[in-house]
Formats: C-alpha cells, sequence, structure tokens
C-alpha cells in the first residue's frame, strides 16, 4: 500500500508498523531482539508493529536498528531557500516567522454637513 495523504492516521500507522515487521523479519529478528537491540520494551515493538502509537525517540531507535534511519531524509528534506530570501538575510538562519500583516480598512469618505 502506498503511503499517501488520503489515508487516515491509524492506516498510516499500520502500514507503519507492518512494513517495520517486514523489515525485522527480512533481517531474522525477533521482536525481543530488536527491543534489546534499540533499547526500548518488546510491547513498543508490538505495539509499533500493530500500528499503534509510539515516541518519536522509540521510531527512531527502531529505524536506527534496522538501518533505516537514514530515510527520514526523505521523509522531511532539508528545506530550500528561496533566493530572494537569501539576499535578504546575507547569510544568517532565519530563526523565526514573521506574523501576517493586517490590513487596515480604509475609512468611508464622507462630505462634510456642518448644520
Amino acid at each position: 500500500m502506498k503511503i499517501n495523504d488520503t489515508l487516515s492516521d491509524a492506516a498510516v500507522l499500520e502500514e507503519l508498523g507492518q512494513r517495520i515487521a517486514r523489515y525485522r523479519l527480512n533481517r531474522n529478528m525477533t521482536q525481543g531482539a530488536l527491543a534489546t537491540e534499540s533499547g526500548v520494551s518488546t510491547p513498543t515493538v508490538q505495539r509499533l508493529e500493530n500500528g499503534q502509537s509510539t515516541q518519536a525517540s522509540n521510531l527512531i531507535r527502531i529505524l536506527r536498528t534496522l538501518h533505516l534511519l537514514e530515510n527520514l531524509d526523505a521523509l522531511v528534506p532539508e528545506p530550500a531557500i528561496s533566493p530572494l530570501q537569501q539576499a535578504r538575510m546575507q547569510g544568517k538562519t532565519r530563526q523565526r516567522a514573521s506574523s501576517p500583516r493586517k490590513r487596515q480598512t480604509p475609512t468611508r469618505w464622507t462630505w462634510d454637513t456642518d448644520e
């Protein structure tokens, strides 16, 4: 199954768990061996393979043990900086986002009526 935006969170977690289980089995590892080598508990590996949520740090440890950690670069690639932004920053690293500017609504013009 291809993971894309149309899948629910639960479906993505389930597919991710199945893939990790297949990689583990391809390496001929038990869940206990993967847990021990990763530094997590066996129930954590079981939860992950069953499509349940786990902490990101546990996922990173398991991916590292399965030699899949470098694939996170494809998941969240290094963002590109636009040439205009790069020229403005002149080698500085951006530290924060700017808030959107509010447009002032023009006041309605009326004739001065003196009574």
